[in-house]
């Protein structure tokens, strides 16, 4: 017993020598945070198979409840479908786990987990709930005595809600976002297949290319700002207005670059099952492969909840109480959280209308894309920003005005440039368009029942 109390004092002691007011809130933050993304994520794949059923005008899912078959939770049966995500999880779990026989085995196993970890460890540099004057942990109600016993004297100061408040949270932000890539070519290499290792390639250089573009639009929006700290990008909008008005170009570049790096329609051509079958999750089953749309969700809610803090004023909504930046009290912290996650998941639902509503694009579309219109065009932005920052013309209507210059002499530009034709038809000696000399290509029908324009009396004679 009293080897125990001794052992609780050497680590009540460790505690005390870490411990700091903003630790304390990290640490929750990131444990409430990584829950909600779960939750989300799973969520996300019910969201978007109702709204590909309402863009096709089906009813989408709307049976499975929360009654698990069982006769007294039957008033929880159908429920809106909303239990078809917990369905979907439970199968996954229960499916098969196949691997190839001649893959690596080591590393087709780690691809999944390299895709996941970065997507989950994004969002943790995110001020979801603004700052909050944490109040001393002894004067909290309940936990009060047996806090500072456990954490020390915390408390009295203010703190930011987010699970790091990193000086460099931007470039954070960035260099995770980065790391994706090689869950993603790991599994198409290990698969030890065709269709799997021409969508890693597929992704690698997809993701690589409009990595450009995203970083230059970034780029536009922190030279208007001044700082690369999330809070001081909130605070210049909620002074000056969302840098989606007085940079429209760069959140347009910075949302298909998002689209892109999420490998999301019209750019998942990683994963096009018309031409590579599943791409580089081909020979994924069971959890490994339910892992990979595990991470693209979560990509896609951390990267739309990055463009809410650039370009959306972060948790700030105009008229609305309790988001301002002075607003440092626990209702103002959960306001501005159902805010920042509320602006994260209407992008979301928009990236899933763009997804069934757009034709996929052909790869070589992609990359002349990415190459030959979004990065000069992404540098004409940084430019143009750079040159309103030296002269001191940083108001909302003269950055947009100046948007509106810049796009308006892109255009007038752009059918002088060189073009390169696509889509050339060869020459094929012999047919239609190349026939043989002496020969007369005719396209008509032969004589019968094609010729005429009688359905119902066919060919007998009127």
């Amino acid at each position: 017993m009293t080897m125990m109390l001794a052992f609780i004092d050497i680590a009540r002691d460790f505690i005390h020598g870490f411990m700091s007011t903003q630790l304390f809130v990290s640490v929750h933050v990131l444990l409430i945070v990584v829950h909600v993304m779960l939750g989300a994520v799973a969520y996300c794949t019910y969201g978007e198979r109702k709204v590909s059923a309402y863009i096709q005008d089906r009813v989408g899912p709307n049976r499975t409840g929360f009654d698990f078959g069982l006769p007294f939770l039957k008033f929880f049966k159908g429920a809106l479908g909303l239990g078809q995500p917990l369905a979907d999880g439970i199968k996954f779990l229960l499916k098969e786990d196949y691997t190839p026989p001649r893959a690596d085995k080591v590393l087709f196993t780690l691809a999944p987990a390299v895709v996941v970890i970065p997507a989950l460890l994004g969002f943790v540099v995110l001020p979801w709930g603004g700052y909050f004057d944490f109040p001393p942990i002894g004067d909290i109600p309940l936990i009060g005595p047996i806090g500072e016993w456990l954490f020390g004297p915390i408390g009295g100061e203010r703190v930011v809600v987010a699970g790091l408040d990193a000086n460099v949270g931007i470039i954070y932000l960035l260099a995770i976002a980065s790391l994706g890539v090689y869950g993603v070519v790991l599994g198409g290499w290990a698969s030890n297949n065709k269709y799997s290792f021409l969508g890693g390639l597929r992704a690698t250089a997809q993701m690589g290319s409009y990595e450009i573009p995203r970083g230059l639009a970034l780029m536009a929006a922190l030279l208007i700002t001044g700082t690369i700290m999330p809070m001081g990008i909130i605070n210049y909008q909620q002074e000056n207005g969302w840098l989606l008005f007085s940079q429209p170009i760069a959140a347009v570049l910075f949302f298909i670059a998002i689209l892109a790096e999420a490998n999301r329609a019209p750019f998942d051509n990683a994963e096009a099952e018309q031409e590579l079958v599943g791409g580089y999750n081909t020979e994924y089953a069971s959890m490994r492969y339910a892992l990979f749309f595990l991470a693209e969700y979560m990509h896609m809610v951390t990267s739309c909840a990055f463009f809410a803090l650039l370009f959306l004023g972060g948790f700030g909504l105009y008229g609305l109480p309790f988001t301002g930046v002075e607003d440092t009290g626990i209702l103002a912290v959960l306001v501005k959280f159902g805010v920042f996650f509320g602006k994260a998941l209407l992008l979301v639902i928009f990236m899933m209308f763009i997804r069934w509503t757009l034709p996929r694009m052909r790869y070589d579309q992609v990359m002349f894309l990415g190459w030959q219109s979004m990065i000069p065009l992404s540098l004409s932005v940084v430019v143009m920003t750079a040159v309103m920052v030296f002269y001191g013309l940083t108001a909302w209507w003269q950055l947009l005005a100046a948007n509106v210059v810049l796009g308006g002499a892109l255009l007038l530009i752009q059918p002088l440039l060189p073009k390169q034709p696509l889509n050339q038809k060869l020459k094929l000696y012999g047919s239609r368009f190349n026939p043989m000399e002496g020969e007369r290509v005719t396209h008509a029908a032969p004589a019968g029942m094609s010729r005429e324009d009688r359905p119902y009396e066919g060919t007998a004679p009127a």
